[in-house]
């Protein structure tokens, strides 16, 4: 298990962008595939992206294709997400998490979880 530490989140006017940090600590960082996702008020947990291990291959929900990138530097530990064009309705908190020797878009495919970091966009 990684135990993660997000960071990087705030309050930002529509059309802005954020940058999201996770550091991870624990052995073997670039064993691990890393992902993002977020939970709105009311609403169920969603996938943002994922990443793998060695940061070549990612994924990402159809509602973040082409403004969100996720990206990762296994010599510090962390994984990043880049957030531009944001909207109100990525409005969330943004968890970081991440799993050895598996890959999907489902919460329950991941092990490690970050306490979440607080998005907010507003209009």
């Amino acid at each position: 298990q990684v135990q993660l530490v997000e960071s990087g989140g705030g309050l930002v006017q529509a059309g802005g962008s954020l940058r999201l940090s996770c550091a991870a600590s624990g052995r073997s960082f670039s064993n691990y595939v890393m992902g993002w996702f977020r939970q709105a008020p009311g609403k169920e947990r969603e996938f943002v992206a994922v990443v793998s291990g060695g940061g070549r291959t990612t994924d990402y929900a159809d509602f973040v294709k082409g403004r969100f990138t996720i990206s990762r530097d296994n010599a510090k530990n962390t994984v990043y997400l880049q957030m531009n064009s944001l909207k109100p309705e990525d409005t969330a908190v943004y968890y970081c998490t991440a799993v050895r020797n598996n890959w999907g878009r489902r919460a329950a495919d991941f092990t490690s979880w970050g306490q979440g970091t607080q998005v907010t966009v507003s209009s």
